[in-house]
């Protein structure tokens, strides 16, 4: 593997560091944060739409703690993309094993929780009418 002493690639923190490793690593690894990113702006633009209509409808004012939950949950994992692509683009250049994945199950309980304020949100709704 050959090393680019006079890359001027962003962040130096990872591209100044180690060799260059297999494109195909470097690029799937690059595909995985973006996949995060997407899940990222998706819960994000659903934080969004539960906001709006609560401002909209007779949902409960709360109902909008909902929305901005998911949106905190979005920013998180989107930074979390960042990290873990950090992360796993220096093991690759070190030639280090790869570091475990550490946002999937932190995701999947942030969606346990979303889902489950939907569900008593529901119920509440429910009840009432």
């Amino acid at each position: 593997m050959e090393r680019h002493v006079s890359d001027h690639r962003k962040p130096a923190s990872v591209y100044g560091q180690g060799d260059e490793p297999d494109p195909r690593s470097s690029l799937a690894n690059e595909r995985t944060a973006l996949a995060w990113m997407r899940t990222a702006l998706a819960l994000v633009a659903a934080g969004v739409a539960v906001i709006s209509v609560t401002s909209l409808s007779t949902v409960p004012r709360w109902t909008a703690l909902i929305g901005a939950a998911s949106c905190v949950g979005g920013a998180l994992l989107a930074w979390r993309a960042v990290a873990g692509w950090t992360r796993v683009e220096s093991a690759l250049r070190m030639g280090r094993a790869l570091p475990a994945p550490r946002a999937l199950s932190v995701l999947a309980g942030g969606v346990i929780v979303l889902a489950a304020m939907m569900l008593f949100l529901s119920l509440v709704e429910l009840t009432r009418r």
